[in-house]
């Protein structure tokens, strides 16, 4: 939709009305008072008797009903205002929590007051054209608000006095605010939006590898493209969120988790991702880059910092002023913006490729990382690598939390391989051959683990019509047939007639030159040169004219290279590089600079491919040299060779067996990680439970046949469902979505015992886990839908039920009627807009993340006479912590970024009980006594509270049970409050939270202090 054709033209005669009844009337009077009046005190639902949910909702209809009445080209889609209507609504309720006084909002005007109140509430969740036409309707109403601010008795009083007393200052000012650099409050916010549009625009696409397909029609939307991928992590990169439930539930050990990776910074605000090649890093770049942009209501700025890009020359890494090199906007920006986003907390730094730059670089890379992190904090962080190119604790010391790219399951191929045909607008039925083919042939199935390896398969299959090879090298060599030669050709092009073999040689000249200087790009002077040198060797490459002419046909035609700037190329992943770089390698006989190099991170796929293109020979040559190194590393690549070398010498097989056979069973996940890849192979060397009986050895074991993504893993699994360590069967459960549904739920699921927490992601594992496995406690996470919950649930009376991460629930029907819940969760579930069936259960503890204001919480709260613990988050104006029904103590209360009003601490007292609270970083008292709340918690040991709440800690309060306290936003907590804890808090033991050097030099030498 045009922005020009959603123009909102309404008389005032219509507006005027509708937007009355958003406000208390006025009372008589001038309103000359010390305190200016605050918008939120105006508004009609801060009364009993004013303006509730439902009538603000009515009111949002009739405007939008109104709005599509107008005349001119409807700008709304059919079906979508209801959508609109609903986000209107919340968008108005927003004016609640607003801290601007009216004259401030005048001054702002109606655009910028328009952009405050859109970032004060939810981000509408609506299409394009919706979005559109809801950003017009708030404009719209933003400017009919000022006009009724303006008429105001009490505005007209209260702005004329403000300007009597302004008036003396402004004009003894003037002279010096005209010497001064221009506010850049303005420009900014225009460069900002201008920003964030390229941004959105320069990475929403992707282009669809191996094809040409229609004119203009060879860039993928990302938005189609895009197949969520989890992550894992290790136990210790978490804190459990699940409040402690003695009366049902006992603590858990901690495991290992997953989770979707475009929601990794929701959960941590700085992450070192570790993935494979072609694993989706840069990807998910692009998707939290765009996805950051569009979303202007969250404030973030994103910047991507590929640093192969940054660092081709050898250059030092940016400044932040220097984040836009390269882009066309750089220069453009005004003076000092980039150090403003950074010191206001608002970026989102995506640093892409650290084993992109060579190993000697990378810890001038970490420092550079520190030093912004120490300059800039409260910023969020991704930094991406592939698995062993730098340490396991190399982001330690800066807070980083630590995830691996999960390799694709099932579900992700499978939606990747249809959205991929649909795109490419493939024939009828290729699509379902493909996904036989994957789901029929293990070897096939084992490369279908990525998304470049998805995209090749993809590719060749609609090439070749059906015809697909079924190992690495001959995938790659496949491509590049495709990609060099018979795509043109069998296209009918009218080009100089060139076999692939001379534009191999050449190519694998550039390869070898990137890889031999620990690049990923080179400038295209240096590939010119290059392939000049190489000319006079392969005359049959002249055919296309001199050294320009040969990398233009690179370039253009054989969509292996790419040009990230208008002087430098690469190729178009790292992939090909590395199988034409041992190509070069093996026809210069460099088999010594190969295996010299088994220690470099950069240098490991080069040397499987050496092995896989290799002469028996060869093969045998560079095995041995690995083995001859010794070092842990040499060896289990020696082992993961074995799966390439296609003929071998039986003796030096048994050897390296044998060699990595002390190496087994593995003793870090890195090493588990290493031996999964090797594939089937690495399952006769593993052991089975009873020669691996420790917990750690064990589940390291379970990982690594976890890794190797072929059906024959199942039942080697399968000896370890027994096993007593929970974190060992923790992880077969996290293993299911790997493996074929009903069979791995048949063979591994159901030998788990009934009470292990298990996971489900789909309609199909509920359906199996059912039929092979029921259980009363139960995970669910991502699209499963309502009906397949009430199913389940109308069979086994759950004890425990989580919900997360569903987009497609609306309400919560399926929980009516389970008279035996006891802990409940319900987390990033955008969808749900009735929570009825939430209501009269038996719940002791409850994990509820439900972020709408139109949301009714509070009845839901008041009918669980059974709660002992509660986490809470989201933003619930309707709802108070007095709020619980009249018989309930409560444990445990943990309430996060609930808005201030909401969130006081009015009504624990009564809970004598009380071991735990959070008040999140929200709570702002109104005045010392909200702390008084607290003091009859004699129970009370674990407290958090946010940093400013301290400094209202009447003198007289005294609080000595409290051992813990957790103090998020305590930035700025100065040392005398911080002085002043043991007073408060005598018990005191351990304090967590950011405070500054200062703050923590003036508490007692007994009193543990922790960052967070």
């Amino acid at each position: 939709m045009d922005a020009s054709v959603v123009g909102i033209r309404l008389a005032s005669g219509v507006v005027t009305p509708l937007v009355r009844k958003l406000f208390r009337q006025e009372k008589t009077g001038a309103g000359l008072v010390d305190r200016p009046h605050r918008i939120s005190s105006y508004v009609a639902w801060r009364e009993k008797r004013g303006l509730d949910a439902a009538d603000l909702r009515k009111l949002a209809d009739r405007l939008v009903e109104e709005a599509l009445r107008a005349p001119g080209e409807r700008p709304l889609p059919p079906g979508e205002e209801a959508g609109v209507a609903a986000a209107l609504a919340a968008t108005l309720y927003a004016l609640g929590d607003l801290t601007l006084s009216d004259v401030e909002a005048v001054r702002l005007g109606p655009q910028a007051f328009a952009r405050r109140l859109r970032a004060a509430a939810p981000h509408p969740g609506l299409s394009r054209d919706a979005e559109l036409f809801h950003s017009r309707l708030v404009d719209l109403a933003c400017l009919h608000i000022l006009n009724f601010f303006t008429q105001r008795s009490t505005f007209v009083a209260s702005t004329l006095v403000a300007q009597s007393r302004l008036h003396a200052e402004t004009i003894a000012k003037v002279d010096e605010l005209l010497t001064r650099v221009p506010r850049q409050d303005g420009r900014d916010s225009a460069f900002e939006a201008r920003y964030l549009d390229y941004l959105a625009l320069r990475h929403s696409a992707l282009t669809i590898f191996g094809l040409d397909l229609q004119p203009g029609s060879s860039r993928w939307p990302l938005d189609a493209a895009y197949v969520s991928l989890e992550v894992t992590a290790a136990p210790a990169a978490r804190a459990e969120a699940l409040p402690a439930d003695p009366g049902t539930r006992a603590a858990l050990p901690a495991a290992p988790y997953s989770l979707p990776a475009d929601r990794l910074l929701d959960e941590h605000p700085r992450v070192l991702l570790r993935g494979e090649a072609g694993s989706g890093k840069t990807t998910l770049i692009q998707w939290l880059a765009v996805s950051a942009a569009r979303d202007h209501g969250d404030g973030l700025v994103p910047y991507v910092l590929p640093l192969r890009t940054l660092t081709r020359h050898g250059e030092r890494l940016p400044a932040p002023r220097e984040f836009l090199a390269g882009s066309p906007l750089a220069g453009e920006a005004p003076e000092g913006w980039e150090g403003r986003v950074l010191r206001d907390g608002r970026a989102l730094l995506l640093v892409d490729g650290i084993d992109e730059i060579p190993a000697a670089e990378r810890d001038r890379a970490r420092d550079w990382l520190a030093d912004l992190i120490t300059a800039y904090p409260g910023n969020r962080w991704l930094v991406t690598s592939r698995p062993s190119a730098v340490r396991p604790d190399w982001l330690r010391d800066e807070d980083f939390t630590e995830v691996t790219l999960a390799p694709m399951t099932r579900a992700n191929v499978r939606a990747f391989i249809e959205r991929w045909h649909t795109a490419a607008a493939a024939p009828e039925g290729y699509a379902d051959l493909l996904l036989d083919s994957v789901r029929s042939k293990p070897d096939l199935a084992h490369l279908a683990t990525n998304p470049l390896l998805c995209g090749l398969i993809c590719a060749l299959h609609r090439e070749r019509r059906g015809f697909l090879p079924t190992g690495r090298k001959e995938l790659y060599a496949a491509a590049l047939s495709m990609l060099l030669h018979r795509r043109d050709r069998e296209r009918g092009l009218r080009l100089p007639d060139l076999a692939e073999e001379p534009q191999l040689q050449l190519l694998q000249r550039l390869a070898h030159w990137l890889i031999r200087n620990g690049r990923t790009e080179m400038d295209r002077s240096r590939a010119q040169a290059l392939i000049a040198d190489a000319l006079p060797a392969v005359p049959a490459a002249r055919v296309l004219g001199g050294a320009p002419e040969v990398f233009a046909h690179f370039l253009e035609r054989t969509g292996l290279l790419r040009a990230p700037t208008v002087d430098t190329v690469e190729f178009v992943h790292r992939t090909f590089q590395d199988f034409l770089g041992a190509r070069a390698a093996l026809d210069e006989g460099g088999l010594g600079e190969l295996t010299g190099h088994a220690d470099d991170d950069q240098w490991e796929d080069v040397i499987r491919m050496a092995v896989a293109q290799g002469r028996p020979r060869e093969r045998t040559e560079i095995i041995q040299a690995l083995l001859a190194r010794g070092s842990q590393r040499s060896v289990l690549l020696a082992l993961a060779c074995l799966g390439y070398a296609a003929e071998l010498d039986p003796v030096l097989r048994a050897e390296v067996e044998r060699q990595a056979g002390r190496l087994i069973p593995p003793t870090s996940v890195g090493t588990a990680r290493e031996l999964g890849r090797i594939g089937p192979l690495v399952l006769e060397l593993l052991p089975p439970p009873e020669r691996a009986p420790a917990a750690p050895a064990a589940l390291y074991t379970v990982q690594a046949a976890g890794g190797v993504l072929s059906e024959l893993a199942i039942p080697f699994l399968a000896r370890y469902g027994a096993h007593p360590a929970y974190e060992v069967r923790a992880e077969l459960a996290r293993l299911w979505p790997r493996f074929d549904t009903r069979r791995y739920a048949a063979e591994v699921i159901s030998l788990l015992p009934a009470d292990q927490n298990v996971t489900v992601v789909s309609d199909a594992e509920l359906a199996a886990l059912a039929e092979f496995s029921p259980r009363r406690d139960l995970n669910v996470v991502g699209e499963v839908t309502g009906e397949a919950l009430a199913t389940y649930l109308g069979a086994i009376r759950a004890l425990y039920l989580a919900v997360r991460g569903n987009g497609l629930l609306t309400d919560l029907g399926f929980l009516k009627g389970q008279d035996a819940l006891r802990s409940v969760e319900i987390s990033h579930c955008s969808g749900i807009r009735d929570l009825s069936g939430l209501m009269g259960l038996p719940v002791r503890s409850a994990v509820l993340d439900l972020r709408s204001d139109l949301l009714r919480i509070g009845p839901v709260l008041a009918g669980w006479t059974a709660l002992r613990g509660l986490v809470l988050r989201g933003t619930h104006a309707n709802w108070s912590l007095d709020g619980f029904a009249p018989r309930v103590e409560l444990d445990s209360v943990n309430i996060y970024s609930v808005t201030p009003d909401a969130a006081g601490p009015v009504g624990l007292s009564r809970h004598r009980g009380l071991r735990s609270v959070s008040l999140g970083e929200c709570w702002a008292p109104r005045d010392p006594a909200e702390w008084q709340e607290l003091a009859p918690l004699t129970k009370l040991a674990e407290l958090a509270v946010p940093g400013p709440a301290l400094d209202l800690v009447p003198e007289d309060l005294s609080m000595p049970s409290v051992e813990q306290l957790h103090v998020p936003r305590s930035r700025g907590v100065s040392p005398e409050v911080a002085g002043r804890l043991p007073e408060v808090f005598p018990a005191l033991r351990s304090v967590s939270g950011d405070f500054d050097d200062a703050a923590i030099a003036a508490l007692p030498p007994h009193i543990r202090a922790t960052r967070s």
